[in-house]
C-alpha cells in the first residue's frame, strides 16, 4: 500500500465553556452554529474515532487501521487497543471545571480502562490576563481540600499561572487543573476521556445536587497526585535552515513541537513512528509519492509511520504547524537538545524527561 497524509473527520462537544473561537479566531471551517466548544482532530476514543476522508482509504476508520495495520500507521512492532493520540483544539471562552485526569495505574485499578490520560495544552491565542490552575500550593490535608472545593476558593489551593501565545503547559495523569476564561488552546493526551471535576455543576452547566457533587469531590481526592509542578514552558527553538521548530513539551506519552516554515521542509520517514500535523497558520501542500495534499487553516493530518518522505511547502511566506508523536526520548529529545547547547535541566523542564 502506497501510504498518504490521511484526513480525519473531528467530534465536536458542545460543551458550555465554549463559544465561537474555534472557527472564528483559529479559522476552521465547516462547522455548525453555535457552541463549538472541542473539535477532536484526531481521535480513537470509542464512538469519536476518526474516518478517512480523502485518498484511497476513505471511508475507514482510525481504529480500523489501527487494528489492522500498526506497523504501517502507528509504528513498527508498536501493539496497542487504539491509537496512541487524542488530539483537540478547545475553545475556553469561559472557564473549564476544575478537574483531574486518572494516570496509567488508577485507570487500570479503578476504571478497569488500558491506560489514563496524561496530557498537554499549547496556547494558540490568549487574552491580556488569562491564566490557569494547575497543581496544589503546597501540603494541604484531604479535609482542606474538600472544604476548598467545596467553597469553590480555588485558588487558595492551587497555583495559578498567567498564560501566553505559545506557552505550553505538560499535565500528567492526576493533576488537578483548569484554564480559561479567554484562551484557545490545542491539546494531545493520551487516547482518554477518563476524568473527575470538583465543580458544583456539569460539562453543560447542569447543577448537580449536593450528595452527587461531594461525591464527585471524594472521587477526585482519591485520584489526586503531588507529584509534579505544571506551569507554562515557552519550550526549546531548534533552526533547520531558515525553518524553526520548537519543541514544546515531551514526555513518554507525546512530544509535541511547533513549526514556523518560511521555505519547504521535507519530513523523513519515520518507521517507528507516526507524526501529526495540525495547521494552525496559513494553508500548505503536502507533496508525497504518488500524490499532493492541501491542509488548510485548522484542519490536521496524520502522516504513517510507512509513509515515503513527504514536502511540507508553504503556500504564502509562512506557515504555523503543531506536530505531534510518540517520541523516543533519548534520540528524538535528549540527544539533539543537548546538541543544540541545551542543559538536562531545560530538557527535563519540558515535562516527564528521564535522563538516565
Amino acid at each position: 500500500m502506497n501510504w498518504y497524509p490521511l484526513k480525519l473527520t473531528a467530534h465536536i462537544r458542545h460543551y458550555v465553556f465554549g463559544e465561537r473561537l474555534i472557527p472564528e479566531h483559529l479559522g476552521k471551517r465547516d462547522l455548525p452554529e453555535g457552541i463549538i466548544a472541542e473539535t477532536w482532530e484526531i481521535s480513537d476514543y470509542r464512538d469519536t474515532t476518526g474516518t478517512v476522508t480523502n485518498g484511497s482509504l476513505k471511508g475507514k476508520t482510525l481504529h480500523e487501521l489501527t487494528l489492522a495495520h500498526p506497523d504501517e500507521l502507528v509504528g513498527k512492532d508498536w501493539r496497542g487497543p487504539h491509537f496512541p493520540l487524542l488530539e483537540k483544539f478547545i475553545d475556553a471562552s469561559h472557564m473549564l471545571p476544575v478537574h483531574l485526569h486518572a494516570d496509567d495505574e488508577t485507570a487500570a485499578r479503578i476504571h478497569g480502562e488500558p491506560n489514563g490520560k496524561t496530557e498537554a495544552w499549547h496556547i494558540l491565542w490568549a487574552a491580556p490576563g488569562a491564566t490557569i490552575l494547575a497543581g496544589l500550593k503546597g501540603e494541604f490535608s484531604r479535609s482542606q481540600l474538600f472544604d476548598a472545593f467545596v467553597a469553590q476558593d480555588y485558588d487558595s489551593v492551587m497555583c495559578r499561572y498567567p498564560i501566553q501565545a505559545g506557552d505550553t503547559i505538560y499535565v500528567p495523569g492526576g493533576i488537578i487543573h483548569s484554564f480559561g476564561p479567554d484562551a484557545l488552546v490545542f491539546e494531545v493526551q493520551q487516547t482518554s476521556d477518563l476524568g473527575q471535576m470538583v465543580m458544583p455543576t456539569d460539562l453543560y452547566g447542569r447543577k448537580h445536587s449536593e450528595e452527587e457533587w461531594h461525591a464527585n469531590i471524594n472521587a477526585a481526592l482519591d485520584e489526586l497526585r503531588t507529584h509534579y509542578n505544571s506551569h507554562p514552558n515557552s519550550g526549546l527553538r531548534l533552526s533547520e535552515g531558515k525553518n524553526q521548530r520548537v519543541v514544546c513539551c515531551a514526555g513518554p506519552y507525546f512530544a509535541l513541537e511547533r513549526w514556523t516554515l518560511t521555505e519547504p521542509h521535507v519530513e523523513p520517514s519515520h518507521p517507528h513512528r507516526c507524526i501529526t500535523l495540525s495547521n494552525v497558520g496559513e494553508a500548505v501542500q503536502l507533496e508525497f509519492e504518488g500524490g499532493t495534499e492541501r491542509l488548510e487553516k485548522g484542519e490536521s493530518c496524520i502522516l504513517p509511520a510507512a509513509i515515503a518522505p513527504t514536502h511540507i511547502i508553504p503556500t504564502t511566506s509562512e506557515a504555523s504547524l503543531i506536530a505531534c508523536y510518540v517520541p523516543n526520548l533519548q534520540q528524538g529529545i535528549i540527544e539533539p537538545l543537548r546538541a543544540a547547547g541545551y542543559s538536562d535541566q531545560q530538557i527535563q523542564a519540558l515535562g516527564e524527561v528521564s535522563l538516565l
